[in-house]
């Protein structure tokens, strides 16, 4: 058993990990606390993906696995371009990105965008030139 704590923000919460590697040389007891806690920031990112993401009764819409793979594709572009806009507000006040919540980028993100598409780009109808779904 290894105890450990996480050098993150004075936290003394204590973690516990048990391993069937006894020999300290074939695994130090520092790099699986380190190996632990990458595992850890995957299962999140992974939560954060399918539960956030998608939502919590997420069902790919494609019928073919061409279609059900480009939609998984689509997730981990928005996921990548949602933690690389966390990552640059993150540096412009001077913080730790681990410290920036996912889900209330999400949230912000999610209300911007749909803002948006509730105003037209363009004016549309008799007498502008202009008529739904022709582009200028």
């Amino acid at each position: 058993m290894i105890e450990y704590t996480l050098g993150r923000g004075g936290s003394d919460t204590v973690y516990r990990l048990i391993t069937t590697i006894l020999d300290p040389k074939a695994a130090s007891a520092a790099s699986l606390a380190a190996l632990y806690a990458q595992r850890w920031e995957i299962e999140s990112t992974l939560d954060e993906i399918k539960t956030h993401l998608g939502g919590p009764r997420l069902v790919l819409r494609s019928q073919h696995p061409d279609g059900a793979e480009q939609e998984i594709f689509a997730f981990l572009l928005v996921h990548h371009a949602l933690r690389d806009l966390m990552h640059q507000a993150a540096q412009q006040a001077d913080h730790d990105p681990d410290r920036v919540s996912f889900t209330r980028t999400l949230r912000v993100i999610r209300r911007h965008v749909t803002d948006q598409a509730a105003f037209s780009p363009l004016p549309a109808g008799p007498g502008t030139g202009h008529s739904p779904g022709r582009d200028p």
